[in-house]
């Protein structure tokens, strides 16, 4: 677990080494979630946030409650200077694993692709103790085996269904149409709805 630790993925974003992951804006499928959202009230969560376009497209659109997570010092100094209006009370620099707080919504781009698998689990029931009652997650999920043993770690549809079904109700789960062309075919969009179930949290 060392090897992914704060200082592992902070030497990754200072180095200048390519995140394969980090496309230089927000994703399609993402984007276009967000575009429909009409309630912009909300409060958002998005964890692992890296150099945060995410974060970065639904403040500008208006979305105030957004809160931006993550723990390695140079992601975190990149968005704050890319985005130097954002509220700084809403730069979450927790380990995720040990925040508290409620969210209307947590938006999952690639920060559960970096997670070995073991924590899956962990970060499923962590996502829906993060949920207020009815709380929404989105995530764009790879539906690739990249056949390594450093991030980013793909998985099935099948696996992915078996791990989110016991905490939370599927309002899409699908291979997303509108996925850029490198990893078109390769990601699943979901949308679920948190349920009741483990703690009753």
């Amino acid at each position: 677990m060392k090897k992914f630790s704060p200082t592992y993925w902070d030497q990754n974003y200072s180095s200048g080494n390519k995140i394969g992951w980090d496309i230089g804006y927000p994703s399609t499928p993402i984007k276009e979630y967000i575009d429909q959202l009409s309630d912009k009230n909300i409060s958002i969560l998005v964890p692992g946030a890296g150099n945060g376009y995410e974060v970065e497209y639904l403040f500008k659109n208006g979305f105030k409650q957004v809160h931006y997570m993550d723990f390695a010092p140079t992601a975190i100094e990149n968005f704050k200077q890319r985005v130097p209006d954002f509220p700084e009370e809403q730069v979450i620099t927790d380990d995720f694993f040990n925040h508290s707080g409620k969210y209307n919504l947590i938006i999952e781009q690639t920060f559960f692709s970096s997670l070995p698998k073991e924590k899956r689990i962990d970060y499923v029931q962590k996502i829906k103790s993060l949920l207020d009652e009815n709380g929404k997650f989105m995530a764009l999920l790879f539906i690739h085996d990249f056949g390594k043993d450093n991030p980013p770690f793909g998985g099935t549809e099948t696996e992915y269904a078996n791990l989110f079904r016991p905490c939370f109700n599927f309002i899409h789960f699908k291979t997303a149409y509108n996925s850029i062309k490198p990893r078109s075919g390769r990601e699943l969009f979901l949308l679920l709805i948190k349920k009741i179930c483990y703690d009753n949290t």
